[in-house]
């Protein structure tokens, strides 16, 4: 059997206090200091995480908020140059009518004036032929004394005296 004696209880109890006490002081501490660290460092990181997360959350947020809005813009603007191109497609268009009225309002004067200035130049030219042919005439029936006398003859019985 085995049996300790009191001594040997005793001096392995002091022994075992005194490493207990050593490892304590010097192992115990600096390890739970150590330990204790590492937990608030673990707990440090786990808080940054959530907040950066948090943040991650907020940043995805506005980015959905402002990417609706560019929507939103980018609807507005594609809508205004719509309209303005129609605005000025609808005045370019009426602008080219009235032009074009005008164009031809302007060719029917002219047409008309040169008409006119055709009408006017053919009659000059038939009172000048007229006039031509006429003269012509007037030379052949008065170039005998006798045709001049009949003219007058036939004139004076024409007329009424009053």
């Amino acid at each position: 059997m085995l049996s300790a004696g009191l001594g040997t209880i005793i001096w392995t109890s002091i022994a075992f206090l005194t490493v207990l006490f050593l490892l304590g002081k010097m192992a115990w501490k600096p390890m739970l200091k150590s330990l204790k660290e590492r937990e608030d460092f673990i707990t440090n990181s786990i808080k940054s995480a959530e907040s950066a997360n948090n943040q991650l959350s907020q940043l995805k947020a506005e980015n959905e908020k402002l990417l609706a809005e560019a929507r939103m813009e980018r609807e507005k603007i594609l809508k205004e140059a719509r309209e303005t191109g129609e605005d000025i497609l609808s005045k370019a268009r009426k602008a080219s009518v009235e032009e074009e009225q005008r164009i031809l309002a302007k060719a029917k004067q002219e047409i008309e004036n040169e008409k006119a200035a055709a009408i006017a130049e053919l009659k000059s030219q038939v009172v000048s032929l007229s006039i031509d042919m006429a003269e012509k005439l007037l030379k052949r029936e008065f170039e005998s004394k006798e045709n001049q006398v009949k003219l007058v003859e036939e004139n004076l019985k024409s007329a009424t005296l009053n």
